[in-house]
């Protein structure tokens, strides 16, 4: 083969590379039947040396994405990789805010203009504090005329007939130690715990759908003894793993490290344990995580990457 044949097939090759690229990138869907779990963000909020989306979770049902929980950066991109259609959402739901856990969420409400959802959409996430709005607040703060963030885009929130569908915001209790169930439909039910994350109203989510069920710890640190109740007899629990064991100091005051994930999973007698929200200080740690957890918890540990898919 002459030099002149030789790049002109090696730019041919180049080029269909990089048509079919795309293509191969959003062919990172789950099964189309039955419930699934995919993560969307696996990472916490560092930028750089992870190469992971921030925390956010999608559930599938019959090849549907059915609910989003948390938001954080690049979980929006990875939405669009999975094939996933926002008109098919019953629900948004967020641990607390975190920008980690809600930053895209304007991604979404700007991205859904360009779409077809005709339907109204609900959230819901924790009560707020002197350090952390509310959920409503939130979303007030982000969409609401003539202050928000970006208020361009209101007509998601208020009355105005020119959108087709409406962002609803509901607060759910992030005090004491009470279990919230206040939503279900034909797909799947919803129920929530109060979580302790220092300073940082945030709750702990459970699915049941078709039989099966999905608990996400979020971001805590095991101080407020509810997550393994919520939890009980999981297929699925995905458990932040944000810090190693040993650490001190505002870390730990936010976070669970490896012994109280085990312990948990341990109580709450799970079919299988995720750990996310990995972060520097916690990658390349995952046989020692693993050693650790072990001593508790007996099942399936699985450390996830962005776009993972888990059957329950």
């Amino acid at each position: 083969m002459t030099r002149l044949k030789m790049s002109l097939y090696m730019a041919c090759f180049s080029l269909l590379m990089l048509l079919c690229l795309p293509l191969l990138v959003l062919a990172r869907s789950c099964g189309a039947e039955g419930v699934w779990l995919q993560v969307l963000g696996s990472g916490g909020p560092e930028v750089i040396q992870t190469g992971r989306a921030s925390s956010s979770y999608l559930l599938w049902l019959n090849g549907k994405a059915r609910l989003l929980v948390d938001a954080g950066g690049g979980s929006a991109l990875n939405f669009a990789r999975t094939g996933a259609d926002f008109k098919d959402l019953d629900a948004i739901v967020f641990s607390h805010f975190h920008v980690d856990h809600s930053a895209d969420l304007p991604v979404f409400i700007k991205a859904s203009y360009f779409g077809d959802r005709y339907r109204d959409l609900p959230l819901f996430g924790p009560t707020g504090n002197d350090l952390m709005p509310s959920a409503k607040a939130f979303v007030h703060a982000e969409f609401a005329e003539p202050d928000g963030a970006f208020h361009y885009l209101s007509d998601f929130i208020d009355q105005s007939p020119s959108s087709a569908y409406k962002l609803v915001a509901h607060n759910i209790d992030a005090t004491g130690r009470l279990l919230w169930v206040g939503f279900h439909n034909k797909r799947f039910k919803l129920s929530a715990v109060p979580v302790h994350h220092g300073p940082i109203p945030a709750l702990a989510w459970r699915v049941d759908v078709n039989g099966h069920s999905i608990t996400f710890s979020g971001d805590m640190n095991g101080n407020r003894h509810t997550l393994a109740k919520l939890a009980a007899h999981s297929d699925i629990l995905v458990a932040h793993n944000a810090i190693p064991e040993g650490a001190g100091g505002v870390a730990r005051q936010l976070h669970m490290p490896p012994s109280v994930i085990g312990k948990i999973a341990a109580r709450a007698m799970v079919k299988q344990l995720v750990l996310s929200h990995r972060m520097r200080r916690t990658l390349g740690k995952e046989k020692q995580t693993r050693k650790i957890i072990s001593r508790y918890y007996h099942g399936t540990v699985i450390f996830a990457n962005d776009l993972d898919c888990f059957r329950p």
